[in-house]
């Protein structure tokens, strides 16, 4: 009996159905030995470092599993609905810009009322997830590719749409307080209000957009909750594989192409179309690399200062969804107050977690993940100050005038001020805690640190 097709996770497609059903069942029972394993392609999840898995695993609650179970049910369910639907919603036109009839039924009113506002800056991602019981990634991409008219332009195919989706979603970590699902959702919404921006609105391609949707919506996809330096220093089978280089990105991307491939999503498209689609999806996604931030804020000033930029040129373009998606995944300090605070506490989490690995492991603790000596406002003011705030400058200068963009840098100015009254209250607790040390001045002085909650 040879073997036709390795799935993803272990699943194996064979000539005879029959035989089929058996090893599902198998594998479902985790009856499958080490005999059957032989046939199984390498699972592309699995990237979360071994130690810190067995510790994150001691920290979990006996309902989680249960709870996960009943959540992937549920979406298994919604999925053999798509299924049983698919030859009428196949490649239709929606009715009008603002349709929802392709995902009426799975919608709670809340949620349907949130998503006709998808376009404002101040929607509220964690709302919409608990609206949509954590499929808040699923929902928004269907959203977005029915109101751009990617499902009929594409001539996708809801079912592989719907499968390819859900399986982003779930190689996304929940244990993640930070690089999860959720964070993906955020980045995919920042992603669609840019690409609405009139400078760009005017000028995008069909595939433009969905290369920009798509790449924000799996730019983090089975991220393991450590950076780079982590698995570098740890010796990790991925630091090795991408040679220290871009090591999370290449993961995220491959894990995509993959991902693609197996659902069948951009099989009806010619050959060289769908691997130029996969390979454009690479860029955007390398683009995310925080160690080749200059790069890019370099090449963009240049452009900007020269104004040679040209949006009618595919190169130009693709360079602009590469610096809206960074600006997309790092634009939690330019949300609302109470947003922007909880990213930055969920950021922070997860770098004290690596932080505690490394303690336990005698291992260097990185920069910016010891909990005893690094704060969320410092942390969150070096973040802006030299990460943040010249991308978001030389974007507003690109976007300008755009009201969106002044929205996010009054949001931006604003948190770092919250923050850096935060820090002042810090460090004034330690003071009095440590008599002899010098008493700290407020950034930005003290009739500005006054006003700030």
């Amino acid at each position: 009996m040879s073997c036709l097709m390795v799935e993803r996770c272990g699943g194996v497609a064979f000539k005879w159905l029959e035989q089929n059903v058996i090893q599902v069942r198998m594998l479902a029972d985790g009856r499958l030995n080490a005999g059957h394993a032989g046939v199984l392609l390498a699972e592309r999840r699995g990237s979360y470092p071994p130690i810190d898995l067995r510790i994150l695993k001691t920290n979990s609650q006996p309902g989680e599993v249960e709870s996960g179970t009943r959540r992937k049910l549920k979406r298994l369910l919604s999925f053999q609905r798509y299924c049983h639907a698919s030859r009428l919603l196949r490649g239709l036109m929606p009715h009008t810009p603002g349709s929802l009839h392709l995902l009426d039924d799975d919608y709670l009113g809340q949620a349907a009322h949130m998503l006709s506002k998808v376009d404002t800056w101040n929607f509220d991602i964690f709302l919409f997830d608990r609206l949509t019981n954590g499929n808040s990634l699923v929902t928004l991409m269907c959203h977005l590719f029915n109101v751009c008219g990617l499902i009929h332009h594409f001539q996708l195919d809801m079912v592989k749409l719907h499968r390819f989706l859900g399986m982003v979603q779930e190689d996304y970590h929940s244990h993640n307080p930070y690089h999860n699902a959720v964070h993906a959702a955020d980045v995919t919404q920042a992603m669609y209000c840019y690409i609405k921006e009139t400078k760009l609105a005017e000028q995008l391609t069909p595939l433009d957009v969905f290369l920009g949707l798509m790449a924000a919506a799996a730019h983090d996809v089975d991220h393991p909750g450590v950076n780079q330096p982590f698995l570098i220093k740890t010796r990790h089978h991925l630091a090795s594989l991408y040679q220290n280089t871009s090591v999370l990105e290449s993961h995220h991307w491959r894990s995509t192409v993959g991902m693609l491939r197996e659902s069948g999503l951009l099989s009806h498209l010619p050959a060289d179309m769908s691997q130029d689609i996969e390979q454009q999806l690479g860029s955007l996604i390398l683009a995310t690399d925080i160690n080749r931030q200059n790069e890019f804020l370099i090449t963009l000033r240049e452009h900007l200062d020269n104004q040679d930029m040209d949006l009618q040129l595919a190169t130009h373009r693709h360079f602009i969804l590469q610096i809206a998606l960074k600006c997309a995944d790092v634009c939690n300090p330019c949300r609302e107050w109470e947003l922007s605070r909880q990213w930055s506490e969920r950021v922070c989490e997860e770098f004290y977690r690596q932080g505690d690995l490394e303690r336990k492991f005698d291992l260097e603790i990185s920069p910016l993940c010891d909990q005893q000596t690094d704060s969320v406002p410092a942390i969150q003011i070096g973040f802006i100050s030299y990460i943040v705030e010249p991308l978001f400058e030389e974007w507003q200068r690109f976007t300008e005038p755009s009201m969106l963009s002044q929205i996010m840098m009054g949001h931006l100015h604003k948190n770092k001020a919250c923050w850096s009254r935060l820090r002042y209250v810090h460090t004034l607790a330690e003071t009095k805690t440590h008599p002899h040390a010098e008493e700290p001045e407020p950034e930005g002085g003290q009739e500005e640190a006054e006003d700030i909650p």
